[in-house]
């Protein structure tokens, strides 16, 4: 903002100036001596870059700091009691995705708005409670010994902010940061692919399935490049890959063959799988879905890619695959954040104890994706988003509760029917 910055240097060079008989503090109202000293700590604070929550006093109510809006952020968050204890949440997004639902809104059955939830309504508190904040930021690194955590805000896409460094203290931090997705290292995916983890990957594959399709109709364009146009791949045969590519299939049977009759005999969708497609489940279920896949006119093809170009991609048999729109949802892995980190972990996920408690440090908490094993046993603990066979006909929450006897909080699991 051009002119607010103007307007601070106005200010500072006010306050800056020597006080003389004609001008006297209190020649100005109190409004604008409390604005004028306002932007010069602001004008003060632009220069160092560096500000933040200090350490609750013994008068406060102790801070909770949770890092990420996913599943398992905001399932914790609904359940904290704000009478005990104030809620700081600090994430790249202000809202939950309902995961399982966001292939439906890339082809219209849902819109966005149906698959998100708003962080102020899961937590209510952070938005009308003088100390709970939601500050849309990463975390950039914690101070385990100081209970600090470092942030930037998150300012992509806005030309005329510039990134924001601070600082959070913490009397309990929990760590909900979740996973990204996994290219493997492959060249291009990044560059060329579309992920489907977020609402904006659904609604880039929105845009670019519908402007393929009104691209294809456009006189002059070859046969071969309407195939290319309107040959859409998944890469990943899991859950996330499966349900896209019904949803596709879907799609292209119900909406395209009615509103774009023109090209529906050029339109198409390979789903690519190194192994087996739901590899991690039931056998009866694999077969199902794969013979479900197969009648609704999705092509299964078997192998590994070994290259993403921008308009094919190459398997490692030395297979060109033309696409229009690629799509990769190969699973998760942990995040550069997790893996910066220095406290014991395996395979980038965070060791915890029987009360994801992460043994190395005090007070901290590690939940969801992004914690993977019980530190004491190096086994891994129960599956991340699942319903354990251990426990057929219950779940498992995060519940964070007081403890009057122990006097400090902890998070427990508890079951229900």
């Amino acid at each position: 903002m051009p002119w607010f910055k103007n307007l601070i240097k106005i200010s500072t060079t006010i306050l800056n100036q020597p006080s003389s008989k004609s001008i006297t503090p209190f020649a100005s109202p109190p409004l604008t001596q409390f604005f004028l000293q306002f932007t010069k700590d602001y004008s003060t604070n632009i220069g160092s870059k560096h500000a933040g929550m200090e350490p609750t006093k013994t008068d406060q109510k102790p801070r909770i700091v949770v890092l990420g809006s996913g599943w398992a952020g905001c399932r914790l968050m609904k359940d904290i009691d704000t009478n005990i204890y104030d809620v700081v949440c600090v994430s790249p997004r202000n809202h939950m995705v309902f995961t399982p639902l966001l292939a439906s809104t890339c082809v219209g059955t849902l819109e966005f708005r149906s698959v998100t939830e708003h962080i102020g309504r899961i937590q209510p508190a952070i938005s009308r409670e003088p100390s709970s904040y939601f500050f849309l930021a990463n975390c950039t690194g914690i101070d385990f010994d100081k209970h600090m955590v470092q942030c930037q805000t998150v300012t992509e896409g806005v030309e005329t902010l510039e990134p924001w460094n601070f600082n959070i203290s913490y009397d309990k931090l929990v760590i909900a940061s979740g996973a990204q997705a996994l290219t493997f290292g492959i060249k291009g995916v990044k560059e060329h692919a579309t992920f489907l983890r977020e609402v904006y990957h659904a609604q880039e594959i929105r845009r670019k399935l519908l402007l393929n399709l009104m691209l294809s109709d456009v006189p002059g364009v070859t046969e071969e490049e309407k195939r290319r146009l309107l040959h859409c791949v998944v890469v990943g045969g899991g859950p996330t890959g499966v349900e896209f590519s019904g949803e596709l299939s879907d799609f292209i049977l119900r909406d395209v063959h009615q509103r774009y009759s023109h090209v529906k005999d050029y339109i198409r969708v390979t789903l690519i799988e190194a192994n087996e497609i739901l590899s991690s489940f039931d056998d009866r279920l694999r077969v199902y879905a794969t013979k479900q896949l197969t009648k609704s006119g999705v092509r299964l093809v078997r192998g590994l890619v070994q290259d993403v170009q921008p308009e094919k991609i190459i398997l490692s048999d030395g297979t060109d695959v033309p696409y229009g729109l690629l799509v990769w949802s190969t699973g998760v892995g942990p995040s550069p954040f997790v893996n910066s980190l220095d406290i014991p972990k395996a395979k980038g996920r965070i060791g915890i104890d029987e009360w994801l408690r992460v043994p190395s440090v005090q007070d901290v908490f590690s939940i969801g994706d992004c914690s993977g094993f019980l530190e004491s046993t190096g086994k891994q603990v129960l599956p991340a988003l699942a319903q354990p066979k251990k426990y057929p006909k219950c779940s498992t929450l995060l519940r964070l509760k007081n403890d009057q006897k122990l006097g400090w909080s902890y998070i427990k699991r508890r079951e229900f029917d």
